[in-house]
């Protein structure tokens, strides 16, 4: 898979140690595949709903089946403790 779209944002001292990005933020990784027409369309739908950028998304590459395209969107956040309280057994 193309590397266009992975942005270099490893602060560490070690490139390949994740383990201070992992601690830092969350990452959710989406992919869309199907046809040319298909792929595009679910990209700009999902754009007027506001989800992401057109420019997001990765370059459309071939998928595993020759008729259709992929393309991959990496969505990167602060990870915070989103559980929610504990209620007191009382």
């Amino acid at each position: 898979m193309s590397q266009e779209f992975l942005p270099d944002d490893n602060k560490s001292d070690r490139p390949n140690d994740d383990s201070a990005a992992v601690c830092e933020q969350e990452v959710v990784l989406l992919t869309v595949v199907g046809s040319p027409k298909g792929v595009r369309e679910t990209i700009l739908t999902l754009y007027r709903l506001g989800f992401a950028e057109v420019g997001d998304w990765s370059p459309v590459q071939r998928a595993a089946n020759p008729k259709q395209v992929m393309s991959v969107l990496i969505r990167r956040k602060r990870s915070t403790d989103d559980t929610p309280p504990r209620k007191s057994g009382r």
